[in-house]
């Protein structure tokens, strides 16, 4: 059984503690809708958004005025959510996350029009969200961006390319950003939604990944977008992508912080009733010794997590340095706990299907998108530096 100390730090309110209960219990009760195989991944996701809207789970993805659960975008709601999910099913998680980051620049700087047209869906699980930002050779390079979109009186046409997009294939529509031109680098990025029947918008490739997940490559041939799915102003797409992930980068941490409580709980588990050398693994000094240091590196990151989530919802301002630390130490440190489980388990740890198993191949894309660990590293200096 999962630690729920943590529910009690001064960082959550008793609508949180009620929150992070009743999804857990949501989740036991509901174990059914997560099973899957990797070969039925988009009808999962499927299944999954549509029980995550039924149940308003998903009410937590968009502000209170398009139907959402509170005013505004509670980050502590969303990082409990996303931890609980993951203790539960990464794809869950996969899910939940996606609804919240692929409509968040709507809910933040969407006109009037643009939020009641998508938002109430998204909150519903009518409509699947997308955040369309990555190219091959720009990764973390945000700046770098290649795909354009030219402004062409009353429409933009766009062309280019984007991949590893999470839910390409899936998503009703795209929150992409593109190049239209207003300055170099970050300066002339802009935000535009693309409908996913838009002509000249191709799904040119599935991307089959370690954790199944439904990844594509995007292509846009002289796809025509209205001028009315520019979202805020031109030009201020990077300002508006970092902002974003001011608030979902935190949730990455809540997502990594789940899988290590599994895997610490499995670990437990496993110590208890595996006996050797005439004793059970957890009377052994170093089993013992390993589940100390899961535990602390759990605690650690729980901490960092739920600082940023509460420094964005009561100070209200950018949490760009805190945000970085808490991705960081929670994602290397879940893949350092995950490692010891697999360790705790033996061989039975790489056996293809066992738990330990699935959340060592689930922890590893962590690290890497919405900012590489080593990005992090780098948003950390530059604040302290600055």
């Amino acid at each position: 059984m999962a630690d729920t100390s943590f529910l009690d730090w001064p960082f959550l309110e008793d609508h949180h503690r009620a929150l992070a209960r009743e999804l857990d219990q949501w989740c036991h009760d509901n174990a059914a809708i997560f099973a899957h195989d990797h070969h039925e991944i988009d009808a999962a996701c499927g299944r999954i958004v549509r029980a995550l809207g039924a149940a308003g789970w998903l009410r937590y993805c968009v502000p209170g005025a398009w139907g959402g659960a509170h005013e505004r975008l509670d980050v502590r709601s969303l990082c409990l959510i996303r931890e609980t999910l993951a203790r539960h099913c990464g794809l869950a998680d996969f899910v939940f996350a996606m609804q919240g980051l692929g409509s968040g620049t709507i809910s933040n700087f969407g006109s009037d029009a643009q939020k009641a047209h998508y938002l109430p869906r998204v909150a519903t699980g009518e409509m699947v969200a997308a955040f369309a930002m990555t190219e091959l050779e720009s990764g973390s390079d945000v700046a770098a961006t290649r795909s354009t979109a030219e402004d062409r009186g009353d429409h933009y046409l766009v062309n280019g390319a984007k991949t590893y997009i999470s839910n390409g294939g899936l998503a009703d529509f795209y929150v992409t950003f593109l190049r239209t031109g207003e300055g170099p680098g970050a300066r002339g990025l802009s935000a535009i939604v693309i409908d996913r029947d838009t002509p000249g918008l191709e799904i040119a490739e599935r991307i089959e990944v370690m954790a199944p997940h439904p990844l594509a490559t995007l292509r846009f041939a002289d796809l025509r977008v209205p001028k009315a799915n520019l979202v805020g102003e031109a030009g201020a797409g990077f300002r508006q992508a970092m902002a974003n992930l001011d608030i979902f980068r935190s949730t990455v941490g809540a997502a990594a912080l789940g899988f290590a409580r599994r895997a610490l709980d499995e670990a437990v588990d496993r110590a208890k009733g595996r006996n050797l050398f005439g004793a059970t693994l957890a009377d052994l000094p170093i089993a013992q010794s390993q589940l100390a240091e899961m535990a602390l590196d759990v605690d650690a990151a729980a901490l960092l997590v739920y600082r940023a989530a509460w420094t964005k919802d009561v100070k209200q301002g950018r949490v760009t340095r805190e945000a970085a630390m808490a991705k960081l130490f929670a994602t290397d440190q879940a893949q350092v706990v995950i490692d010891k489980a697999v360790q705790i388990f033996g061989g039975l740890g790489v056996v293809s299907g066992t738990m330990v198993e699935q959340l060592y191949r689930e922890i590893r894309p962590l690290r890497i998108y919405e900012g590489a660990s080593e990005v992090q590293k780098l948003v950390i200096a530059r604040q302290l530096l600055g």
